[in-house]
């Protein structure tokens, strides 16, 4: 048999062990005060196929959003330490000048 929980008007809450078939209180069988059921979220874990990672709410998630940030502020650096060289990318695409200066006196 299922444990129910009852909330009362003051706020107090107490359990009563009712089976399936029995109709909820609308009175405190002690004080006669007016009652109201308390529900609550059911426990679910998706398993199977058709189901990710990120439908659970597991401390995996915090790791892989963790090291996403990471790998990115990496990559953010390389990228400021690679175009603090003085170079840019458009210096890298330009092709350098091969041709020898021509001296005057030859």
């Amino acid at each position: 048999m299922p444990i129910y929980e009852y909330r009362r008007p003051d706020g107090t809450t107490f359990e009563l062990r009712q089976a399936f078939a029995d109709e909820s209180l609308t009175s405190d069988p002690e004080t006669g005060v007016p009652v109201e059921r308390v529900l609550h979220a059911p426990a679910v874990h998706f398993k199977g196929k058709g189901f990710y990672n990120t439908d659970y709410g597991t401390r995996n998630r915090q790791r892989e959003s963790a090291a996403e940030k990471s790998s990115e502020a990496k990559a953010a650096a390389a990228d400021s330490s690679s175009s603090s060289n003085g170079k840019t990318d458009k210096d890298a695409a330009k092709p350098k000048d091969t041709k020898k200066p021509v001296s005057a006196g030859s």
